[in-house]
């Protein structure tokens, strides 16, 4: 177990960006087709090809899903990704045409101090072509991909994954870009609000503190409306309808809440993707579906941490610290 969604078996991850823009792409590329939904809690979401996940829509497969900063120029992104799955020969078919499907969403970090004057076409369709190419089973954390340029109300944001198993064997695994109104820290403190599901001492190992002042509750949010949004994909080896995904991503949005406070604002787009790649049934429908999202709910949490807790400083005047170098030094 690398303790990453790549523990599923039959997808990649792969990041592309550019330091100087302080922006870039994640894509999650299944090797073959899988069943797919999706979550918007968020009040600002940005999104692309979200429709056809709903269960009712005809398309029962899709080829990859991309995360990218660059808030709506970052839609892009995808037809990058789809490019590279077209030249794999991939695609949902009609005929002798192959069309790849590739849900995506974006994050707003136009404002954390790189250089976007990209001139007249923006580099994420590049991106999401070159994050797809070099999609491998390990990858990166923190300040990489479309985390590159997360952010947080306090802190860095960045790139975050994690795994686990059910008492069935089911994996189930998540990946975040962690670029929130809010904080995912107790107060201006070391503490994760994850802190109760870490595993590991993944993020640091510091626990809850010992009590909760009015100040460390109280209301924490940038003052940029739109300039936020966190982006997860969480994925498991059991076979699942699109309304099963459909759940699945409804329950792991919880993860979010255990992690970031306040969560799903207006000022947010926050966005859940799930799919199910595996060829094995849930031994029952209603209850193993509970524990697997209750499962999904917990390493999404885990997974918002660890992408805080391995981020780096920006190279700007003015960037947003990173937690390490807040608490570790």
């Amino acid at each position: 177990m690398r303790n990453l969604i790549t523990d599923i078996p039959g997808l990649r991850v792969g990041h592309a960006g550019d330091a100087k823009l302080g922006s870039g792409t994640t894509v999650v590329v299944f090797d073959a087709p899988v069943a797919a939904s999706v979550d918007v809690r968020g009040g600002g979401p940005g999104t692309r090809e979200t429709a056809l996940l709903d269960p009712a829509q005809t398309v029962e497969g899709i080829d990859a899903i991309v995360l990218s900063g660059g808030s709506a120029f970052g839609l892009d992104a995808a037809s990058g990704t789809q490019a590279w799955l077209r030249e794999q020969g991939r695609g949902f078919k009609v005929r002798e045409a192959k069309v790849p499907i590739v849900p995506a969403a974006i994050l707003f970090d136009l404002l954390n101090g790189g250089n976007k004057d990209w001139g007249r076409y923006p580099p994420y369709r590049e991106f999401g072509y070159d994050a797809a190419k070099l999609a491998g089973a390990d990858f990166a954390l923190g300040s990489v991909g479309a985390g590159l340029g997360a952010t947080t109300v306090n802190l860095k944001g960045g790139i975050g994954s994690a795994s686990a198993v059910t008492r069935d064997g089911f994996t189930v695994g998540a990946i975040v870009a962690v670029n929130a109104a809010g904080s995912v820290i107790v107060g201006d403190g070391p503490h994760f609000w994850a802190a109760p599901f870490e595993q590991n001492k993944e993020f640091g190992g510091r626990g809850w503190p010992a009590s909760f002042s009015e100040e460390a509750l109280a209301f924490r949010s940038k003052g940029t409306p739109g300039a936020n949004t966190t982006l997860a994909v969480v994925a498991t080896d059991a076979k699942l309808s699109k309304t099963q995904c459909k759940r699945l991503a409804v329950m792991a949005q919880s993860g979010l809440s255990r992690a970031i406070y306040p969560v799903h604002t207006p000022l947010d787009g926050d966005v859940v993707f799930a799919a199910a790649i595996g060829a094995k049934l849930l031994p029952d429908p209603a209850f193993s579906l509970s524990e697997l999202g209750m499962l999904a709910a917990n390493v999404l949490a885990r997974a918002v941490a660890r992408g805080v807790y391995e981020a780096k400083t920006m190279e700007f005047p003015g960037a947003v610290q990173c937690w390490r170098d807040r608490f570790e030094k």
